[in-house]
C-alpha cells in the first residue's frame, strides 16, 4: 500500500513538474478575468496589462469581463477554475471589501487564491455634472451644505471603488446623499455628463479623459499630495480643501486559483515584473493618473500581506456604515 501511494505521489509530482515546464503551451490562451464591465477603469488596466504580458509569457492573453455583485461573480469564477495558470483574475480593492460587504461568499479571499503581485495604485477624483453651480471645492462644500442632502451621488455598484469613496465622502462631509448605483462606471459617467446625477468619485483611469474633454467639473483628488498628471495637476487634494483625514487610493492585483503549481506561479510573477517595467505600459498608466507598482508588493507574499491588512481596514469602515449585501 505504501509503495503504491509513493508511486502515485511521484507520478502526480512528475505530471505537475512537466505541466509547469510546458507552461504556457503555445496552443493555449491565458484568460484574464475582469470582474467588471468592459470600458470601466479596471477593464482599461487589464487590457493594458494583457498586452504587456504577452511578450514575457510568450502566449496570447485575452480579457474576459465577468461582471456583477461587486466583483464577486468574476472572483468566484476564478476561484473555481482549474488551477493551471490559464485562468487569472485581475481585481481592485474589491478583494479587500467583499468579505465585509457580502454575508455569503462562495469563496474565501484569503484562502482560495494564489497572490501574484500588485499592479498599480490609482488615485480618485471627485467630479460633478457640467452644469453644477459650484466651480471649485470651496463652492462645492457650500452647495452641499445648502442642498441639505438633496444630492444624487452616483457609483458603479455595490463594492465598486466609487461606492467606497462615496461612503467615505458622505461621512467626511457629515451629509447623507441619495446614492444611485449603476452597473458599471461607464453608465454612471454617462448620466453624470447628462446631468441625471450630481457627483461621482471615481478612479483617474476613467475620469481623466472626461476631465481633459471638459465634459465634467473636477473638484479634487483623493491623494495626500497633488498629482503631476497634466490634466489633474491643478486639482487640490480634499485635505487641503478642508476635508480632513480623507485619502483613498485604489490598487489592482493579479491572482490565480488556489493550488496552481508553484513553478507556474513563478513564471507568471516573473512575467508580471517584466510587464510592470514595460515603457508603453507605464506610459499608458501614467497618462491615466495611475502609478505602476515598484515596491515589495509585487512579490506574492507581500501582496497577500497587504490585502489582509486592507481587509481589516475596509471591513471596519463598511461595518461602521452599515452597508451589506446578501
Amino acid at each position: 500500500m505504501k509503495t503504491l501511494l509513493s508511486f502515485t505521489l511521484l507520478a502526480i509530482a512528475a505530471a505537475t513538474s512537466a505541466q509547469a515546464q510546458d507552461f504556457p503551451a503555445k496552443d493555449k490562451t491565458i484568460t484574464l478575468v475582469v470582474p467588471f464591465a468592459a470600458g470601466g477603469p479596471t477593464d482599461r488596466v487589464a487590457r493594458d496589462l494583457a498586452e504587456a504580458l504577452r511578450k514575457p509569457l510568450g502566449a496570447n492573453v485575452v480579457v474576459d469581463n465577468t461582471a456583477g455583485a461587486g466583483s464577486s461573480i468574476g472572483a468566484a469564477r476564478v476561484a473555481r477554475a482549474t488551477p493551471d495558470g490559464y485562468t487569472l483574475l485581475l481585481n481592485h480593492i474589491g478583494m479587500s471589501t467583499m468579505p465585509a460587504l457580502y454575508r455569503k461568499l462562495s469563496f474565501s479571499v484569503p484562502n482560495d487564491f494564489e497572490y501574484l503581485g500588485i499592479i498599480n495604485d490609482v488615485p480618485m477624483t471627485l467630479i460633478g455634472r457640467p452644469n453644477l453651480p459650484a466651480n471649485n471645492m470651496q463652492e462645492l462644500t457650500a452647495w452641499i451644505q445648502q442642498s441639505k442632502g438633496k444630492i444624487n451621488l452616483g457609483n458603479a455598484g455595490l463594492g465598486a471603488a466609487s461606492h467606497l469613496c462615496g461612503l467615505m465622502f458622505q461621512s467626511a462631509m457629515k451629509v447623507e446623499m441619495t446614492t444611485v448605483p449603476y452597473k458599471g462606471t461607464a453608465p454612471a459617467i454617462t448620466d453624470l455628463i447628462g446631468g441625471q446625477i450630481d457627483l461621482l468619485c471615481d478612479q483617474t483611469t476613467n475620469t481623466t479623459p472626461q476631465i481633459e474633454g471638459k465634459k465634467v467639473k473636477a473638484y479634487a483628488v483623493t491623494t495626500s499630495k497633488r498629482l503631476t498628471t497634466p490634466a489633474l495637476k491643478d486639482l487640490p487634494t480634499l485635505a487641503e480643501s478642508g476635508v480632513k483625514n480623507f485619502e483613498v487610493t485604489i490598487w489592482h492585483g493579479l491572482y490565480a486559483p488556489k493550488g496552481t503549481p508553484a513553478p507556474v506561479l513563478q513564471k507568471i510573477n516573473d512575467a508580471l515584473k517584466v510587464a510592470l517595467k514595460d515603457p508603453d505600459f507605464i506610459k499608458k498608466q501614467e497618462g491615466l493618473g495611475a502609478v505602476v507598482a515598484t515596491d515589495k508588493r509585487v512579490e506574492p507574499a507581500e501582496h497577500k500581506k497587504f490585502v489582509l491588512a486592507e481587509i481589516d481596514k475596509w471591513g471596519a469602515a463598511i461595518r461602521a456604515a452599515g452597508t451589506y449585501a446578501d
